[in-house]
């Protein structure tokens, strides 16, 4: 097959490579979002029980900034997983998302949550590589819609 008539050539419109990337932006983006959105529809209270809990037994996370973090993740998350989503200022969105995923990681690991932890090092490598080939592959997305 020549590569004119490959589905990889630009000839013949997006990329594979463009759409691939697109879909993992999109996956990721809902992904996150969701996580807000679900805390939001649960309610602030719920959230923060579940927090409490989970550090319960973590001498190393002052409680007293349980109730910021959570309003903090909860709007963090949804605000910045629907930037991911639609490709809005995505340099910005991926680069805050893998700070806060960054502050996750920490007390996840201060509790000891060594299956969450290895999840989030998978959450990490996407975070990298969306940021990574950002400029090259983000063509299915507000940024380029709008010339950014």
């Amino acid at each position: 097959m020549s590569e004119a008539a490959s589905n990889n050539s630009p000839k013949k419109g997006m990329s594979d490579a463009t759409i691939a990337y697109g879909v993992l932006r999109l996956t990721l983006g809902i992904n996150i979002a969701l996580h807000g959105i679900s805390r939001v529809i649960g309610g602030q209270a719920a959230f923060l029980a579940y927090l409490n809990h989970y550090f319960e037994k973590t001498a190393l996370m002052p409680k007293e900034i349980l109730p910021f973090f959570a309003i903090f993740i909860t709007w963090a998350e949804t605000i910045l997983g629907t930037l991911v989503l639609f490709g809005a200022f995505t340099r910005f969105a991926l680069i805050a998302g893998s700070l806060v995923l960054a502050m996750l990681a920490f007390g996840t690991n201060l509790a000891q949550d060594w299956g969450i932890a290895g999840l989030q090092l998978t959450y990490a490598l996407i975070y990298y590589f969306l940021l990574k080939h950002r400029e090259e592959l983000n063509g299915l997305s507000v940024d380029a819609m709008m010339g950014r």
